[in-house]
Protein backbone atom coordinates (compact mmCIF):
# COMPACT_ATOMS: atom_id res chain seq x y z
CA UNK A 1 0.00 0.00 0.00
CA UNK A 2 1.53 3.64 -0.48
CA UNK A 3 0.63 5.57 2.30
CA UNK A 4 0.68 9.77 2.44
CA UNK A 5 1.47 11.01 6.37
CA UNK A 6 0.57 14.33 7.11
CA UNK A 7 2.35 15.22 9.98
CA UNK A 8 1.54 18.32 12.43
CA UNK A 9 3.32 21.29 10.97
CA UNK A 10 4.34 23.48 14.19
CA UNK A 11 7.59 21.57 15.04
CA UNK A 12 9.75 19.04 12.83
CA UNK A 13 9.82 15.95 12.53
CA UNK A 14 13.05 14.88 14.73
CA UNK A 15 14.57 14.69 17.81
CA UNK A 16 13.90 15.54 20.19
CA UNK A 17 10.63 15.60 19.29
CA UNK A 18 7.84 18.39 20.00
CA UNK A 19 5.02 16.27 21.40
CA UNK A 20 3.51 12.85 21.18
CA UNK A 21 1.84 12.99 18.21
CA UNK A 22 5.49 14.11 16.26
CA UNK A 23 6.67 11.32 18.00
CA UNK A 24 3.94 8.96 16.99
CA UNK A 25 4.41 9.90 13.40
CA UNK A 26 7.77 9.07 13.33
CA UNK A 27 7.16 5.76 15.03
CA UNK A 28 4.02 4.95 12.61
CA UNK A 29 6.05 6.09 9.44
CA UNK A 30 8.76 3.60 10.40
CA UNK A 31 6.70 0.79 11.64
CA UNK A 32 4.56 0.86 8.42
CA UNK A 33 7.77 0.89 6.17
CA UNK A 34 9.35 -2.04 7.97
CA UNK A 35 5.82 -4.25 6.98
CA UNK A 36 6.66 -3.48 3.26
CA UNK A 37 4.19 -0.12 2.71
CA UNK A 38 5.52 2.85 0.66
CA UNK A 39 5.53 5.40 3.10
CA UNK A 40 5.48 9.09 1.92
CA UNK A 41 5.93 11.74 5.57
CA UNK A 42 5.09 15.59 4.64
CA UNK A 43 6.17 17.31 7.53
CA UNK A 44 7.41 21.08 8.47
CA UNK A 45 11.14 22.39 7.00
CA UNK A 46 14.17 20.20 8.88
CA UNK A 47 12.38 17.01 9.55
CA UNK A 48 13.83 13.60 9.37
CA UNK A 49 13.18 10.04 10.22
CA UNK A 50 15.72 7.51 9.65
CA UNK A 51 14.59 4.84 7.00
CA UNK A 52 11.35 6.91 5.46
CA UNK A 53 10.73 9.66 2.90
CA UNK A 54 10.51 12.67 3.96
CA UNK A 55 8.83 15.15 2.12
CA UNK A 56 10.07 18.86 2.83
CA UNK A 57 6.53 21.18 3.04
CA UNK A 58 8.60 23.98 2.82
CA UNK A 59 7.10 24.73 5.91
CA UNK A 60 8.62 27.11 8.83
CA UNK A 61 7.38 25.77 12.28
CA UNK A 62 7.65 29.26 13.59
CA UNK A 63 5.13 30.19 11.11
CA UNK A 64 2.62 28.79 12.62
CA UNK A 65 2.92 29.71 15.93
CA UNK A 66 -0.18 31.31 16.68
CA UNK A 67 -2.23 27.82 15.82
CA UNK A 68 -0.51 26.36 18.55
CA UNK A 69 -3.23 24.60 20.44
CA UNK A 70 -4.19 25.73 24.24
CA UNK A 71 -6.09 23.49 26.28
CA UNK A 72 -6.90 26.67 28.25
CA UNK A 73 -8.97 28.06 25.02
CA UNK A 74 -7.22 31.58 25.62
CA UNK A 75 -5.17 31.72 22.56
CA UNK A 76 -6.83 32.43 19.51
CA UNK A 77 -5.47 30.27 16.65
CA UNK A 78 -4.72 31.66 13.06
CA UNK A 79 -6.69 29.44 11.10
CA UNK A 80 -5.16 31.90 7.82
CA UNK A 81 -1.82 30.70 8.47
CA UNK A 82 -2.76 27.09 8.71
CA UNK A 83 -4.45 27.13 5.69
CA UNK A 84 -1.67 29.16 3.45
CA UNK A 85 0.46 25.91 4.77
CA UNK A 86 -2.25 23.10 4.00
CA UNK A 87 -3.11 24.52 0.49
CA UNK A 88 0.80 24.06 -0.05
CA UNK A 89 0.68 20.24 1.71
CA UNK A 90 -2.33 18.84 -0.69
CA UNK A 91 -0.70 20.55 -3.59
CA UNK A 92 2.26 18.60 -2.88
CA UNK A 93 0.24 15.79 -1.91
CA UNK A 94 -1.98 15.48 -5.18
CA UNK A 95 2.00 15.36 -7.40
CA UNK A 96 1.93 11.81 -6.51
CA UNK A 97 -0.99 8.80 -6.35
CA UNK A 98 -1.65 7.18 -2.91
CA UNK A 99 -3.69 4.47 -1.59
CA UNK A 100 -4.93 6.36 1.50
CA UNK A 101 -3.84 9.88 3.52
CA UNK A 102 -3.53 10.00 6.72
CA UNK A 103 -3.56 13.59 8.48
CA UNK A 104 -2.61 13.92 11.82
CA UNK A 105 -2.29 17.77 11.99
CA UNK A 106 -5.25 19.18 14.15
CA UNK A 107 -6.26 22.13 11.99
CA UNK A 108 -9.51 22.83 10.58
CA UNK A 109 -7.66 23.53 7.10
CA UNK A 110 -5.75 20.75 7.23
CA UNK A 111 -9.20 18.55 7.42
CA UNK A 112 -11.51 20.91 5.33
CA UNK A 113 -8.66 20.96 2.11
CA UNK A 114 -8.20 17.43 2.50
CA UNK A 115 -11.40 16.69 0.53
CA UNK A 116 -9.96 18.19 -2.75
CA UNK A 117 -7.49 14.67 -2.39
CA UNK A 118 -8.47 11.88 -4.86
CA UNK A 119 -7.27 9.38 -2.38
CA UNK A 120 -9.31 8.08 0.81
CA UNK A 121 -8.36 9.74 3.98
CA UNK A 122 -7.95 9.32 7.45
CA UNK A 123 -8.22 11.96 10.13
CA UNK A 124 -6.60 11.09 13.25
CA UNK A 125 -7.65 13.34 16.52
CA UNK A 126 -4.62 13.73 18.73
CA UNK A 127 -6.71 16.35 21.15
CA UNK A 128 -10.15 17.20 22.81
CA UNK A 129 -13.29 17.91 21.22
CA UNK A 130 -13.08 21.23 19.32
CA UNK A 131 -15.78 23.25 17.74
CA UNK A 132 -13.45 24.34 14.40
CA UNK A 133 -12.50 20.98 14.11
CA UNK A 134 -16.09 19.45 14.46
CA UNK A 135 -17.25 21.99 11.96
CA UNK A 136 -14.69 20.78 9.53
CA UNK A 137 -15.29 17.12 10.13
CA UNK A 138 -18.76 17.61 9.48
CA UNK A 139 -18.15 18.94 6.17
CA UNK A 140 -15.82 16.60 4.89
CA UNK A 141 -18.34 14.05 5.91
CA UNK A 142 -20.57 15.88 3.10
CA UNK A 143 -17.84 15.41 0.71
CA UNK A 144 -18.21 12.73 -2.07
CA UNK A 145 -14.46 11.40 -1.15
CA UNK A 146 -14.42 8.81 1.46
CA UNK A 147 -13.03 9.50 4.76
CA UNK A 148 -12.56 8.28 8.13
CA UNK A 149 -12.02 9.86 11.86
CA UNK A 150 -9.73 7.96 14.08
CA UNK A 151 -9.54 8.87 17.76
CA UNK A 152 -6.26 7.60 20.78
CA UNK A 153 -8.63 6.44 23.26
CA UNK A 154 -11.47 5.01 23.80
CA UNK A 155 -12.23 8.02 26.46
CA UNK A 156 -11.65 10.45 23.59
CA UNK A 157 -13.68 8.68 21.37
CA UNK A 158 -16.65 8.72 23.47
CA UNK A 159 -15.55 12.73 24.16
CA UNK A 160 -15.94 13.30 20.43
CA UNK A 161 -18.38 10.93 19.34
CA UNK A 162 -20.88 13.32 21.08
CA UNK A 163 -20.28 15.90 18.08
CA UNK A 164 -18.78 13.88 15.21
CA UNK A 165 -18.80 10.08 14.01
CA UNK A 166 -15.87 7.98 15.10
CA UNK A 167 -14.66 5.34 12.89
CA UNK A 168 -11.86 3.61 14.62
CA UNK A 169 -9.65 4.37 17.79
CA UNK A 170 -5.39 3.64 17.07
CA UNK A 171 -4.28 4.65 20.18
CA UNK A 172 -0.54 5.78 19.80
CA UNK A 173 1.08 3.19 21.16
CA UNK A 174 4.85 2.63 21.53
CA UNK A 175 7.63 0.50 20.41
CA UNK A 176 8.63 -1.49 23.40
CA UNK A 177 11.39 -4.12 21.50
CA UNK A 178 13.25 -0.49 20.87
CA UNK A 179 13.08 0.36 24.87
CA UNK A 180 15.78 -0.67 27.06
CA UNK A 181 14.25 -1.54 30.47
CA UNK A 182 15.47 -2.05 34.21
CA UNK A 183 14.60 -4.79 36.78
CA UNK A 184 16.26 -2.49 39.38
CA UNK A 185 14.57 0.72 40.89
CA UNK A 186 16.96 3.88 40.88
CA UNK A 187 16.00 6.61 43.16
CA UNK A 188 13.86 9.70 42.17
CA UNK A 189 11.18 10.84 39.60
CA UNK A 190 11.26 11.96 36.46
CA UNK A 191 8.59 14.36 34.39
CA UNK A 192 8.64 14.55 31.00
CA UNK A 193 6.40 16.63 28.75
CA UNK A 194 5.73 20.22 27.20
CA UNK A 195 6.19 22.89 29.90
CA UNK A 196 1.78 23.90 29.56
CA UNK A 197 -0.28 23.74 32.33
CA UNK A 198 -2.44 20.99 30.68
CA UNK A 199 0.94 18.93 31.20
CA UNK A 200 1.26 19.58 35.04
CA UNK A 201 5.15 19.71 35.32
CA UNK A 202 4.95 22.36 38.17
CA UNK A 203 2.39 19.42 40.10
CA UNK A 204 4.93 16.86 39.41
CA UNK A 205 8.06 19.03 41.25
CA UNK A 206 5.13 19.69 43.84
CA UNK A 207 4.57 16.21 44.67
CA UNK A 208 8.10 14.82 44.38
CA UNK A 209 8.74 17.30 46.59
CA UNK A 210 6.16 16.12 49.19
CA UNK A 211 7.33 12.97 49.02
CA UNK A 212 11.15 13.48 49.62
CA UNK A 213 12.38 12.73 46.18
CA UNK A 214 14.40 13.86 43.63
CA UNK A 215 12.95 14.94 40.33
CA UNK A 216 13.94 15.75 36.46
CA UNK A 217 11.96 17.27 34.91
CA UNK A 218 12.52 17.41 30.71
CA UNK A 219 10.75 19.07 28.16
CA UNK A 220 10.64 22.71 26.24
CA UNK A 221 8.88 25.74 27.11
CA UNK A 222 5.39 25.18 25.24
CA UNK A 223 3.65 27.87 26.64
CA UNK A 224 6.41 30.72 27.56
CA UNK A 225 4.44 32.36 30.10
CA UNK A 226 3.87 29.26 32.28
CA UNK A 227 7.18 28.47 32.04
CA UNK A 228 8.05 31.46 33.56
CA UNK A 229 5.12 31.70 36.11
CA UNK A 230 5.43 28.02 37.19
CA UNK A 231 8.44 26.40 35.68
CA UNK A 232 11.16 29.35 36.58
CA UNK A 233 10.48 29.23 40.34
CA UNK A 234 10.81 26.01 40.81
CA UNK A 235 14.05 25.69 39.39
CA UNK A 236 16.84 25.07 41.83
CA UNK A 237 14.72 24.32 45.02
CA UNK A 238 16.48 21.39 46.68
CA UNK A 239 16.60 17.95 44.26
CA UNK A 240 14.54 19.79 41.19
CA UNK A 241 16.59 19.53 38.11
CA UNK A 242 14.85 21.32 34.63
CA UNK A 243 15.94 20.15 31.41
CA UNK A 244 15.39 20.74 27.84
CA UNK A 245 13.93 18.31 25.35
CA UNK A 246 16.11 15.32 24.94
CA UNK A 247 15.98 12.93 21.92
CA UNK A 248 13.50 9.68 23.19
CA UNK A 249 16.49 7.37 23.69
CA UNK A 250 18.27 9.39 26.59
CA UNK A 251 14.36 10.10 27.81
CA UNK A 252 13.90 6.56 28.34
CA UNK A 253 17.26 6.06 30.06
CA UNK A 254 16.39 8.53 32.39
CA UNK A 255 12.88 6.79 32.87
CA UNK A 256 14.37 3.28 33.20
CA UNK A 257 16.58 4.70 36.12
CA UNK A 258 14.05 6.13 37.88
CA UNK A 259 11.62 5.06 40.83
CA UNK A 260 8.46 6.55 39.43
CA UNK A 261 7.57 8.55 36.28
CA UNK A 262 4.83 11.50 36.93
CA UNK A 263 2.04 12.20 34.84
CA UNK A 264 0.01 14.79 36.65
CA UNK A 265 -2.43 15.96 34.36
CA UNK A 266 -4.15 19.18 34.40
CA UNK A 267 -6.76 18.40 31.43
CA UNK A 268 -8.19 15.10 30.02
CA UNK A 269 -5.12 13.68 28.72
CA UNK A 270 -6.15 12.17 25.25
CA UNK A 271 -3.51 9.03 25.56
CA UNK A 272 -0.66 9.71 27.64
CA UNK A 273 2.16 8.53 26.09
CA UNK A 274 5.06 8.69 28.68
CA UNK A 275 3.06 6.98 30.72
CA UNK A 276 3.08 4.26 28.27
CA UNK A 277 6.73 4.89 27.51
CA UNK A 278 8.05 4.59 31.46
CA UNK A 279 5.79 0.75 31.68
CA UNK A 280 7.75 0.15 28.92
CA UNK A 281 11.14 1.12 30.72
CA UNK A 282 9.67 -1.07 33.15
CA UNK A 283 8.83 2.03 35.73
CA UNK A 284 5.57 2.20 37.52
CA UNK A 285 3.77 6.13 37.10
CA UNK A 286 1.23 7.71 39.12
CA UNK A 287 -0.82 10.00 37.52
CA UNK A 288 -4.18 12.21 37.96
CA UNK A 289 -7.22 10.41 36.75
CA UNK A 290 -7.70 11.87 33.96
CA UNK A 291 -8.98 10.93 30.60
CA UNK A 292 -6.74 7.98 28.49
CA UNK A 293 -4.67 7.65 31.61
CA UNK A 294 -7.28 5.42 32.81
CA UNK A 295 -7.04 3.05 29.75
CA UNK A 296 -2.48 2.67 29.93
CA UNK A 297 -2.32 1.98 33.92
CA UNK A 298 -3.33 -0.64 35.38
CA UNK A 299 -3.62 0.95 39.47
CA UNK A 300 -2.06 -0.91 42.07
CA UNK A 301 0.33 -3.03 39.44
CA UNK A 302 1.81 -0.75 37.21
CA UNK A 303 1.11 2.57 39.55
CA UNK A 304 -1.54 4.59 40.87
CA UNK A 305 -4.66 6.77 40.07
CA UNK A 306 -5.52 9.55 42.31
CA UNK A 307 -8.02 12.67 42.10
CA UNK A 308 -6.81 15.52 40.00
CA UNK A 309 -5.36 17.90 41.59
CA UNK A 310 -4.62 15.96 44.84
CA UNK A 311 -0.86 16.00 45.56
CA UNK A 312 -0.85 14.86 48.95
CA UNK A 313 -2.17 11.59 47.49
CA UNK A 314 -0.16 11.72 44.55
CA UNK A 315 2.92 12.18 46.99
CA UNK A 316 1.55 9.39 49.16
CA UNK A 317 1.17 7.22 46.46
CA UNK A 318 4.78 7.99 44.96
CA UNK A 319 5.88 6.47 48.49
CA UNK A 320 4.14 3.26 47.51
CA UNK A 321 6.00 1.81 44.33
CA UNK A 322 8.54 0.28 45.65
CA UNK A 323 5.87 -2.33 45.86
CA UNK A 324 5.27 -2.40 42.71
CA UNK A 325 6.83 -5.15 40.24
CA UNK A 326 9.23 -3.69 37.41
CA UNK A 327 8.52 -6.66 35.97
CA UNK A 328 5.03 -6.45 35.48
CA UNK A 329 4.96 -2.67 34.13
CA UNK A 330 7.14 -4.04 31.24
CA UNK A 331 5.02 -6.98 30.88
CA UNK A 332 2.00 -4.70 30.79
CA UNK A 333 3.63 -2.51 28.41
CA UNK A 334 4.92 -5.33 25.95
CA UNK A 335 1.35 -7.18 25.61
CA UNK A 336 -1.23 -4.31 25.91
CA UNK A 337 1.04 -1.08 24.68
CA UNK A 338 3.09 -2.17 22.30
CA UNK A 339 3.69 -0.31 18.57
CA UNK A 340 2.67 -3.38 16.37
CA UNK A 341 -0.94 -3.52 18.05
CA UNK A 342 -1.35 0.45 17.11
CA UNK A 343 0.13 -1.08 13.09
CA UNK A 344 -2.46 -3.76 13.23
CA UNK A 345 -5.39 -1.64 13.86
CA UNK A 346 -3.99 0.88 11.35
CA UNK A 347 -3.65 -1.34 9.10
CA UNK A 348 -7.46 -2.80 9.03
CA UNK A 349 -8.30 0.73 8.76
CA UNK A 350 -6.58 1.65 5.72
CA UNK A 351 -7.73 -1.55 4.23
CA UNK A 352 -11.77 -0.87 4.95
CA UNK A 353 -11.04 2.96 3.53
CA UNK A 354 -9.53 2.16 0.64
CA UNK A 355 -12.50 -0.92 0.02
CA UNK A 356 -14.86 1.47 0.42
CA UNK A 357 -13.06 4.01 -2.11
CA UNK A 358 -13.20 1.13 -4.69
CA UNK A 359 -17.02 -0.32 -3.86
CA UNK A 360 -17.60 3.24 -4.54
Amino acid sequence: MKIALVAPLVSPIREPQGGGSQAFVSDLARGLARRGHEVHVYAAAGSEIPGVTVIDTGVDPRSLAATLYRASGTATRDQDAAASAFAGVYSLVRQARYDVVHNHAFDAPAIALATELAAPVVHTLHLPPDPAIADALHGAARSRQPRAVACVSAFQARAWSAVVRVDAILPPYVPTQAIDWSLDAGAGAVFAGRLSPEKGAAEAIDIARAAGVAIDVYGDAYDPGYASEQIDPRRGLPGVTVHGGVPRTALWQAMSHAAVVLCPAGWDEPFGMAAAEAQACGTPVVAFRRGGLSEILVPGVTGFLVEPGDVRSAADAVREVNRLSRAACRGHAEHHLDLERSLDAHEQLYGRVVGAAAAG
